[in-house]
């Protein structure tokens, strides 16, 4: 299977349609088989690498996920995140924002540290090499970025930052290129530790979040951007209501699109003739609130629609039954 979605990733005609995910999918039942708490795996390589693991262990499913959170390259720019405690089972965000201005994020700012070897991404790369060392060869490995809008959420407040769009759009966008820059560089660290293909997760900057025009303007020239510094395949996730967007992303550059269930699957494959389409099961209310028969029959609902890979909408909930993550490899 990992030969199978490698190729499909690259564009080779494959024979069936595969079922894996390139979003952060780690479970609660994952961690508790691998006797891990959540609060621990963020820190440690060794930890962080068995949790990502654990779901294929359980499942089946043929794939990985690192790092754990998109909130990485924050705190490698210096945003002090928030760890909750085992039994919340919330991702690490930012306690407050880093900066008032996109004014801050200039080329001085950015050229001034080795930010890419800050923060927790040196661990994340070594936990991205152990997880290989174990189990690389049966499943393929996602390194995982946020898209620059989704970064740049957090670390400066939100009103801030739609005020700065309206009043000062050309410093907003400057910044969102710095940052752009920064996380090709950490892809490509990622790339390097031994990821076999980079999603980036721009759930932030969704057109169904901030409206196709605001996508249009600020969002989609920059993740452009960011898809050209890197090495292929890339995976672009969508969260949100994209149909209204969908010939922007079908120029993006990236070899697979990514949806989630609120976008018009019909239109998307109509729409994305010569690019993938992965997609679009609900994590919430089919992966996690569903039962074994719902998911079969929305995996065979996006089969018959035209998708090249089953996968998840969005990040899995913690507490998604394997049973669950089963019917999906069994659909």
């Amino acid at each position: 299977m990992r030969e199978e979605i490698l190729s499909l990733l690259l564009g080779q005609k494959t024979d069936g349609i595969p079922v894996f995910s390139g979003l952060i999918h780690i479970t609660a039942d994952g961690l508790k088989s691998e006797g891990l708490l959540f609060n621990e795996i963020h820190h440690d390589a060794g930890k962080m690498a068995k949790a990502a693991a654990s779901t294929f262990r359980l499942s089946s499913l043929p794939s990985a996920a690192l790092p754990l959170d998109l909130c990485t390259p924050a705190e490698a720019l210096g945003a002090e995140l928030k760890f909750y405690d085992h039994e919340t089972y919330q991702f690490p965000q930012p306690v407050k924002p880093l900066f008032a201005s996109t004014k801050y994020l200039s080329a001085g700012y950015m050229e001034s540290t080795d930010f890419v070897n800050k923060g927790r991404i040196p661990v994340i790369c070594e936990a991205i090499r152990m997880l290989k060392e174990d189990i690389g060869n049966e499943i393929v490995t996602s390194g995982v970025i946020p898209g620059p809008y989704t970064l740049l959420l957090y670390l400066i407040e939100p009103g801030s930052l739609f005020a700065e769009m309206k009043r000062e759009p050309n410093a907003v966008l400057d910044a969102l290129f710095q940052l752009s820059s920064f996380l090709a560089r950490v892809a490509q660290a990622y790339r390097s530790a031994g990821a076999d293909f980079i999603t980036i997760h721009d759930m932030g900057g969704s057109p169904g979040f901030i409206g196709p025009s605001k996508y249009e303007q600020f969002v989609f020239p920059t993740e452009k951007q960011l898809i050209e510094k890197l090495p292929k395949p890339v995976v672009l996730s969508v969260c949100g209501n994209a149909t209204g967007c969908l010939h922007l992303l079908n120029k993006s550059g990236a070899q697979a699109i990514s949806i989630d269930q609120t976008t018009d699957l019909t239109k998307a494959r109509e729409t994305l003739k010569d690019t993938l389409l992965f997609g679009n099961i609900d994590p919430v209310q089919t992966l996690w609130q569903g039962d074994e028969a719902q998911v079969a029959e929305a995996a065979q609902r996006a089969k018959e629609a035209g998708v090249d890979t089953v996968w998840p909408g969005c990040d899995l909930v913690i507490q998604t039954p394997i049973q669950n993550l089963k019917s999906l490899l069994e659909a």
